[in-house]
């Protein structure tokens, strides 16, 4: 047992007495399940959840028909909502890539369409379902693929998302119809995203997905929440 003289004894009454007869501030607590309501849409056309003055910023490059993307999406993000961005300590922020080109259109430009409160179910709801959604097993019939060749990309995104069932997806999940395809009819939101892939190209050096950026750095070789975590256990560390 470790003994305490009295000197120390009075010096510590007093400085009890002392902070009972000062006034206290009290410090603004944020509750653990205010940070992952905390969703805004960013310049460079992502989404972030979390506490804007997080000490660890962490950016996901990913693609909806990306299976690495949906396993990570499925098996990572709750973990990390819970452990890391409900405690403040971490923002996390999704930046659409559409590494498979004309296949990704579609469902950017619908889940880029509802609103930003909207953004992340609609993107877990596409990372659950992708297999169902991009795993059909008939084929484009070979006079529409032609035909696709010379069409414009607002015009191959519209078709591919009909068929692979996207657009039937995000009006299920409460998109009007009308909105949908004017979304996806849009050609300057097509030439914003691919202007936003090749700056990501350029200044992340992002070629496929999902690419993981942390605090500004693009992270090699971390594909899962196994490689993951632990870089982002030593980045709240330090």
């Amino acid at each position: 047992m470790m003994r305490v003289g009295l000197a120390a004894l009075a010096m510590g009454a007093a400085l009890v007495s002392s902070a009972q007869a000062a006034p206290q501030k009290k410090t603004p607590v944020v509750a653990r399940s205010a940070w992952l309501q905390t969703v805004v849409a960013t310049p460079e056309g992502g989404v972030r959840m979390g506490n804007p003055a997080a000490k660890v910023k962490l950016i996901e490059f990913g693609s909806r028909t990306c299976p690495l993307c949906a396993r990570f999406d499925v098996e990572g993000l709750p973990a990390l909502k819970t452990g890391y961005i409900a405690s403040g300590q971490v923002s996390y922020e999704f930046r659409d890539f559409p590494v498979h080109g004309a296949l990704d259109l579609g469902p950017i430009l619908l889940g880029q369409c509802v609103p930003t409160r909207a953004f992340f179910p609609i993107l877990d709801a596409m990372m659950a379902n992708q297999k169902t959604l991009v795993g059909r097993s008939d084929a484009i019939p070979d006079a529409k693929q032609k035909e696709l060749q010379t069409a414009t990309p607002n015009a191959i995104a519209t078709y591919l998302a009909g068929f692979y069932g996207y657009t039937d997806f995000v009006v299920k999940h409460g998109l009007p119809l009308a909105k949908a395809n004017a979304c996806l009819a849009d050609r300057k939101k097509v030439d914003t995203l691919v202007a936003r892939a090749d700056a990501a190209s350029k200044a992340y050096a992002v070629a496929g997905t999902p690419t993981f950026v942390l605090n500004g750095a693009a992270q090699a070789n971390v594909y899962d929440w196994a490689t993951l975590e632990p870089l982002l256990r030593a980045a709240v560390a330090k």
